[in-house]
C-alpha cells in the first residue's frame, strides 16, 4: 500500500487576505522594457538615440532634468556610453556595465526623480556612502555635484 502525498502549495507570497502581492503595472512595464533593451543590445542599437527617445517621452519637469543630466554625464565622463536600462537613461562603461542612471519621478509615480550609481562606480568612501540622490530640481549647485560625482565614478 502506497502513502498518498499531500498536495503541494504554491510558492507565491501572499498577503493576510490571501492575494498575491506580485509586481505593480509600472514594475512589469520596466521589466518588459529591459527585455526589449537586451534584444536591442544584441542587435547593436544606437544607445544615444534610445536615450534621447526615452527622455523625449518624459513629462516635464522630468524631461528637463534628464536632458541636463544627459549633458552633464556626457561632458564629465565622455567614456561612458548612453543606453537605456529598465526604460531609463543610463550610462555604461566600456564593458557595458551601467555606472549611473536617471529615474524620472513619473516612471514609478514617485514624488521625486533620482540619479543613482551602480556598484561599478568608484564612489567608495569609508564603510558607507550614498549611491542614489533624490532630485526635485536642478540648480547650478546640484549640476556641479552631479558632475563631480560622475567624474569620480569613472576615475
Amino acid at each position: 500500500m502506497t502513502a498518498k502525498k499531500a498536495p503541494q502549495k504554491s510558492a507565491k507570497s501572499t498577503t493576510a487576505t490571501g492575494k498575491s502581492k506580485g509586481f505593480t503595472a509600472e514594475e512589469r512595464a520596466a521589466m518588459k522594457e529591459r527585455a526589449q533593451e537586451l534584444r536591442a543590445e544584441a542587435g547593436k542599437a544606437d544607445g544615444e538615440k534610445a536615450v534621447l527617445a526615452k527622455i523625449a517621452e518624459m513629462p516635464e519637469p522630468d524631461r528637463a532634468m534628464a536632458k541636463r543630466i544627459h549633458a552633464i554625464v556626457k561632458s564629465n565622463a565622455p567614456a561612458l556610453s548612453p543606453k537605456t536600462w529598465y526604460g531609463m537613461p543610463a550610462y555604461a562603461n566600456k564593458e557595458g556595465k551601467v555606472i549611473c542612471f536617471f529615474t524620472a519621478a513619473d516612471k514609478f509615480k514617485s514624488r521625486y526623480a533620482t540619479f543613482g550609481f551602480n556598484d561599478d562606480a568608484n564612489l567608495d568612501k569609508g564603510a558607507m556612502w550614498p549611491v542614489s540622490f533624490a532630485l526635485t530640481e536642478l540648480t547650478a549647485a546640484e549640476e556641479k555635484k552631479i558632475g563631480a560625482l560622475v567624474k569620480k565614478a569613472v576615475s
